[in-house]
């Protein structure tokens, strides 16, 4: 796998070595980042999981749905049919811990208990819980924590993809760095070989020394060597960046044709648009951060909890009443206690409590550790923003003094060109001093794309404050 991995890195250097100079595809920041959002397997995971969440949701409704059931049967020993038996029920859950029933029974043969009943016989029933679980049970706590946990994993999900577009996007500034010194380098070989063609013809005529032709020749290899290395790290840097590049279904993004990038680093918005950013922070409050959302909504899974085990504590009493009608008789409803009724009460009383207080102290254990992680994320958040916003000022005051100090080396390779026209100067403080204007451009672009990083930092932080 690593041989074959290098020979494609191989064939792909090849490639772009021929192709650099023919038509090819550009693509901007805002179409990548669109087909990241669009196709990447990660953001689409993303979504895949607010949906499972949705689908928790609907599953945690079933159990409020009603319950139909039918039961048919019938024992014959030896001639003597035991019981013949036929039934269908209906069961409806309702939110208040309450069951209704009705069901249809009927019931014959030689053998049947005395309590039982022959013939058809129609029932309606109700269950009431009259302490636990009258206001809040189980099906109610199951269905308020996943709505709750569907809008703590829309939080998450949405802070994962605004982290994947970051790193996509500063991916991609890191490739246009690459591309521009690596243009950089290109520029610097071109004018060098114009120069050392010029030295050689000026040592013909005998106005240069034959040494001023080794000093051209070695800074050209010298250059030479740095764009080889420059257009290596561009690819790396492609190959790096074809990882965020998927196709519909899911497919990798493969590279048929060279690309590059069609924004450079000095258009970006950000030089004008960061202090209106850093403007939008001093109004926003940590407590929105979708990372605080999340915390929030596992409190309200946790307080849930909470509720549920409490009912523990209380005793279990529940009230059923049953209403009968034989088949072809006349419903008599009223008075409840009068005829064709059956009514029971139910009483659970745990003596010691020792597990609904130990379940009870456990869910209080876990809302206050919850609201220590939420504290620690305030504090995580807050010291982000403010970093991110440190590094955005700090770069954007190095940019001024980096253009200013990259302007002061070219006036100084200015005036040693004009001596050496003159014959007032050598071939070597030329030199000299073109290589302090290369480090000092290549200086310029290197803080230019940290500070369009900072700004991108603060930015999808920015988009992490609303769904």
């Amino acid at each position: 796998m690593k041989r074959l991995n290098k020979i494609i890195f191989t064939l792909l250097l090849l490639f772009f070595q021929c192709s650099f100079a023919q038509d090819s595809l550009k693509i901007s920041v805002q179409e990548f980042i669109s087909v990241v959002k669009n196709y990447h397997p990660l953001a689409l995971k993303y979504r895949l999981q607010n949906k499972m969440a949705e689908a928790e949701i609907t599953k945690a409704r079933g159990s409020f749905d009603p319950v139909l059931g039918a039961k048919l049967g019938e024992k014959n020993i030896d001639g003597t049919k035991y019981y013949e038996q036929k039934n269908v029920e209906l069961g409806i859950p309702t939110w208040y811990g309450i069951e209704v029933t009705g069901s249809y029974n009927y019931l014959d043969g030689e053998k049947l208990n005395s309590s039982d009943t022959k013939g058809g016989l129609y029932q309606m029933g109700i269950t009431v819980p009259l302490a636990k679980n009258l206001l809040y049970d189980k099906r109610r706590a199951v269905l308020d924590q996943a709505k709750f946990a569907q809008k703590m994993t829309e939080a998450e999900q949405a802070v994962l993809t605004n982290d994947l577009l970051l790193e996509a996007e500063n991916t991609y500034w890191e490739w246009v760095q690459y591309y521009e010194i690596y243009k950089l380098k290109s520029k610097i070989v071109d004018i060098n070989k114009d120069r050392l063609q010029l030295t050689k013809k000026t040592f013909e005529y005998g106005e240069r020394p034959a040494i001023d032709t080794v000093e051209a020749v070695s800074q050209l290899q010298s250059f030479e060597l740095q764009q080889r290395d420059a257009y290596l790290n561009f690819v790396k840097s492609t190959q790096q960046l074809q990882v965020f590049l998927w196709k519909d279904g899911q497919e990798l993004f493969e590279i048929s044709q060279l690309f590059y990038p069609s924004d450079q680093l000095s258009d970006h918005a950000a030089y004008s648009d960061f202090e209106f950013l850093l403007q939008e922070f001093k109004n926003m409050e940590t407590n929105s951060h979708l990372s605080i959302l999340y915390y929030n909504q596992k409190n309200n899974i946790l307080e849930s909890e909470r509720k549920l085990k409490w009912q523990s504590f209380l005793p279990k009493l529940d009230f059923t009443y049953n209403f009968f009608n034989k088949e072809n008789y006349r419903a008599d409803y009223l008075p409840l206690f009068d005829n064709n009724f059956q009514y029971g009460l139910k009483l659970e009383i745990p003596v010691f409590q020792r597990e609904a207080r130990a379940s009870y102290q456990m869910a209080k254990i876990k809302i206050n550790q919850n609201q220590l992680d939420t504290q620690m994320k305030k504090r995580e958040l807050d010291t982000k923003i403010e970093t991110y916003k440190n590094e955005l000022m700090n770069y954007h005051s190095q940019i001024d003094l980096s253009e200013n100090n990259l302007t002061n080396y070219q006036r100084l390779l200015y005036a040693e060109e004009t001596k050496y026209s003159n014959g007032e100067s050598s071939l070597f403080l030329i030199n000299s001093r073109e290589n302090k204007v290369i480090d000092a451009q290549e200086k310029f672009i290197s803080i230019k794309t940290k500070f369009l990083k900072s700004f991108n930092k603060l930015k999808w932080m920015k988009e992490n404050f609303s769904l």
